[in-house]
Parts: C-alpha cells; structure tokens; sequence
C-alpha cells in the first residue's frame, strides 16, 4: 500500500505543466484505508476522491480491504467540474444526484470492471439510468487485461445526457482514444465518434478465455504451456485456446495412451496438432501402469478392474505432465469443463493436475459450440491458423475418459443436453429442487446431480484457477463448505 501511494506521488510533478492524470489507488486519512481515485494537475496530487459504495458479493471483497468514504463532491480540470462515482458508486443514484447537486458538469467513471456474460449490457443500462437522471454526460472507463481467474474486458464507453451512445471502445483491447467535449446552452455534450464494432456472444467468451490465459502466464513467469491430448473435445480447445493465446511454438502437447486408448483418437489428437501446428509427442502410460499394479496388487481386495485401476492412469498421466512441466519450465493446462467440475467427474491428482484451466467456467455443451464457433471464424487476435482446425470427428464422437473397454461420459452421467441444463438451473440460476423438476426434469435425476455437485466440493476446493465466464464460476462466486451433510434429509 506504501509503494502504491508512493508512486502516485511520484507520478504529481509529471502533471506541472500539464495534462492532469487521473488515477485508481489506495488511500489512507486517519489510518483508515480507502479505495480512491488521484486527481493529480500542477505538479501535485490535487484531488482525492474515496469511493463510498463498497460491494461485497460475487467476486468482491471490498468490505474486507477498505472502509466505505462519504459522497465526495466535483473536482475542476480546466473549465470542467467533474464528479467520479468510483465503479460500484455508479450502480446506485444517491452518489451520482449528489454529485450534480453540488455542480458536477461531466461524469468520469473509473472501473475494475471484470468480465462475464451479458456484462456489457448491464453497465450501459446502469450508465444510461445515470445521464438520464442528472442529464449529464458520462464516460465509463473499464481496465483491460487478465487477473488470476478474472478478465477485465475494457469496452469503455460515452453517453450523452439523454442516453445517446457517443463513444464506444473496443473490447478486451487495450487503446487510447481522445474524447473531445463541446459546450452546449444546456451543458456539456461528448462529440459523437465512430463505434467499435463489439463481439458476439461467443467471441466474447473465447477471447475473454484467450486473454485471461495469456495475462495469466505472462504474470505468473510462465511462456511455455504442456498439456495432454487425448483425442477429445476438451483439450482439442485447450490447446485451440493456448495456440491463440501465445503461439504455436510455445504450445507442446503430449499424447499419453493406455490399453483403452483407441486408434482413432490417437489420429485425431495428431490431425489437432498438424492443423494448430503444435508440437506432439507420445508417452505410453502402459508400462508406468503395470508397475504401479504390481506394486500395489498386494493390498488391493481380489476384484476386477474398478475405479482405482481408472484413476491410476489419470494420475500417471498427471504425473508425467507435471515431470515435463519441472524439466521444461512450461506450465502444464488441465483440461476439464465446467460440467465435469461440477459433478467431480475428474481425477483429483490426476487430470485436474496444472496451473491453470482455460474452460473451467464452460459446461460441456458450450465446449461444443465454442469448437464450432472457433472453426468457422479467425480475427486479428488469434495467433493460431484460420479454418477447421479442431477436426469434426472430435467435435462429432460421444465423448468418453477412455479409462475403460468401451466406455463412454453416459455411462456415468445423463446426456449432456440434459445435465448442463440442470447444473445451470442449479448454479447459475440458484434454483430449488422443487423448481428444477417443475421445469420437466426427472427428480431422480435432479437428485442424484444434486448429490454429485454438494459432495465434489472438496474437488473444487484443490482445482486450478480458470477463467470466469458467468456469475457463478467455481471459486469466489460460488462458496459452499467442503464437509457438508445439509442436503442429505431434502429433496425426499
């Protein structure tokens, strides 16, 4: 906190001769800490303003850092007296009213403002419902880039005073645009510019998966990514994802086959490589495995193949990838979707083994359109080839472990189609049993999701950090107790 303030500081005499910055940090009066925003002009800091709504839900932990201000007023640069409602100060009127009442000419809204679904929409309505009341006009500003498992995706904005939208720049990019402002009889107006086109639905969440992996390697130290691939969907787009995010070249993948891994999808997994133009190798598990057995077969009750003899290649398999990962210095992707993590349909210590996963917070029926979305489109940002790269037998088989004969994800689970509805419903949605089975579904079937969800919490405690994609992504959103027998007497 010290060195924060003591740059700001440091950054005052630049501003002497102008032109005024204005910047985010914390602030200390009367040893309280604030969240606060530097108005730094003639060679000094001129003007602090402390935020005075501080969120506390979702992802934010505000209430835990700092101490809600009072309503700070305006502040002058040049001829214009600014109010900055700080992020969150923008979601409600009173800050925003309070401002205009004590003069405010042009809003300037700072924001950490992170990514998911539909986000976008929610802070242009806000915004409009605050030029509208103080018939003011306001420029969000959002930071760009990747934070741990959060995607701050820019996209900031200008409206004018009846809600016109001026000013639009582009997302998860980061850009410096001059905005330039006229004064009017009835007040200031922001001067109309071209609009930057904003992305799609699904370009939204793949280049909101690109760059959270991107800034997450390049601030972790990490420029080199491993992962394994099996020939299926999942680390198809994974390593689509690594490839776009960092190049080919620095994308290795290894194909790690088991007695039950079929030709086929050793085919595939080298087609995917050819057309990422990604390294591949192969190391057969077989041998590693049957050590294992042997070792172990003592003390293991007199049965045919089971679960344990599933997860002792999986975890193999992690384990060679993490070996790989410590004598290249490249961090191993884990791979499993929002749907497996969900239901702990994954080997903890084993394919839940890496640093990071790009698809966390993407159920599995998503992972089928993002391949299809990813195949029929190619933008300036992606550093992998154009075209069909994920081949259609990947994206058209039944998905399965391959852990044994034949086997297949439905064996264990409902279809897809059927199950990534429901967890959502139940996630995202925060449903009850009783309105989950009024939308048609089964109740056995509601039950026994429900059960697998409450019980995989302690896998979703020890999984890598991924990308957050909607309001509920497994970690910050979503805070459930490991030990928990509280669903166990319901849904009866």
């Amino acid at each position: 906190v010290n060195k924060a303030i003591a740059t700001i500081e440091n950054l005052a005499p630049l501003t002497k001769d102008g032109p005024a910055i204005a910047i985010g940090g914390p602030a200390r009066k009367e040893n309280r800490l604030y969240n606060a925003y530097y108005i730094l002009q003639g060679g000094k800091i001129d003007t602090v303003i402390l935020k005075h709504h501080l969120p506390n839900d979702h992802v934010f932990d505000e209430k835990r850092v700092f101490v809600s201000a009072d309503i700070c007023g305006p502040y002058r640069v040049g001829p214009l007296r600014i109010g900055s409602p700080i992020c969150e100060d923008a979601w409600y009127a009173d800050v925003a009213e309070t401002l205009v009442e004590s003069g405010a000419e042009f809003l300037l809204v700072p924001n950490g403002s992170p990514y998911h679904r539909a986000k976008q929409e929610l802070r242009q309505n806000l915004m409009v419902a605050r030029v509208i009341e103080t018939e003011l006009p306001a420029v969000y500003l959002n930071m760009v880039g990747g934070q741990d498992d959060q995607v701050f995706d820019g996209a900031s904005f200008g409206l004018n005073p009846k809600g016109e939208l001026a000013v639009q720049l582009p997302a998860f990019e980061a850009c410096l645009q001059t905005v330039d402002l006229e004064e009017h009889d009835a007040g200031w107006h922001i001067c109309p510019q071209p609009l930057a086109k904003q992305p799609t639905p699904a370009e939204a969440d793949y280049h909101a998966m690109v760059v959270g992996l991107r800034d997450y390697l390049a601030k972790t130290g990490f420029s080199k990514v491993v992962l394994g691939l099996s020939g299926g969907i999942d680390s198809a787009l994974v390593a689509a994802l690594a490839a776009d995010a960092i190049g080919a070249a620095q994308v290795q993948c290894y194909m790690l086959p088991s007695a039950y891994t079929s030709a086929r999808s050793s085919e595939d997994a080298q087609l995917l490589a050819q057309n990422l133009q990604v390294a591949l190798a192969t190391l057969p598990i077989l041998g590693p495995q049957a050590a294992v057995e042997e070792v172990i077969a003592p003390f293991l009750p007199d049965q045919p193949p089971s679960i344990t003899h599933e997860n002792i290649q999986s975890r193999l398999r992690g384990l060679l990838l993490m070996a790989l990962s410590n004598a290249t210095g490249a961090m191993v992707l884990t791979t499993g979707n929002k749907s497996e993590m969900a239901v702990g349909y994954c080997t903890i210590y084993g394919d839940m083994n890496g640093g990071f996963n790009p698809i966390k917070d993407l159920y599995k029926t998503r992972v089928f359109e993002m391949c299809l979305w990813r195949n029929a489109n190619h933008l300036p940002w992606m550093q992998a080839p154009a075209g069909a790269i994920i081949p259609a037998h990947i994206i058209e088989k039944p998905p399965s472990a391959e852990l044994r004969p034949d086997q297949r994800d439905d064996d264990s689970l409902p279809p897809y189609e059927v199950l990534d509805p429901i967890l959502e419903a139940m996630i995202e949605g925060e449903k009850s049993f009783e309105q989950i089975c009024a939308m048609g579904f089964d109740k056995k079937t509601v039950q026994h999701i429900e059960h697998l969800l409450m019980i995989s919490e302690y896998k979703r405690y020890q999984s890598a950090p991924g990308t957050r994609l909607t309001k509920k992504a497994f970690w910050l959103d979503r805070r459930y107790p490991i030990a928990n027998h509280f669903r166990d007497a319901c849904d009866t």
